[in-house]
């Protein structure tokens, strides 16, 4: 069972509740890959929220719970180690690492 079930569920659960954003004109054209991209056009129907059959835009108030920001799907927060006074100051019963790009193979 991860740590922070209860954090993970309530991201979860505002997931949920989340539309799928769509690339403009994605559904039209098969070259275009579905990933969000902000539609930019000065006439752009989607970027005016003119005609209700339009997928929505991202905005601030989708983001998920503030408390389960950082965490990793795990449970644990995510934190970058540099060195290994980096990582003494951490707790491996919350704490989960990654180790830098700039750490050589020999150090990690």
């Amino acid at each position: 069972m991860p740590i922070n079930k209860e954090k993970l569920d309530l991201r979860a659960e505002v997931a949920k509740n989340r539309p799928d954003f769509k690339r403009p004109e994605s559904w039209r054209y098969k070259r275009l890959e579905t990933t969000w991209r902000k539609p930019k056009g000065i006439d752009n129907h989607q970027r005016k929220q003119k005609s209700r059959g339009r997928p929505g835009l991202v905005k601030v108030g989708y983001g998920g719970p503030k408390i389960a920001r950082g965490l990793h799907p795990s449970g644990y927060t995510d934190n970058l180690v540099h060195n290994i006074t980096d990582l003494e100051k951490l707790n491996p019963k919350t704490d989960g690492i990654r180790i830098a790009h700039s750490v050589g193979t020999k150090k990690r």
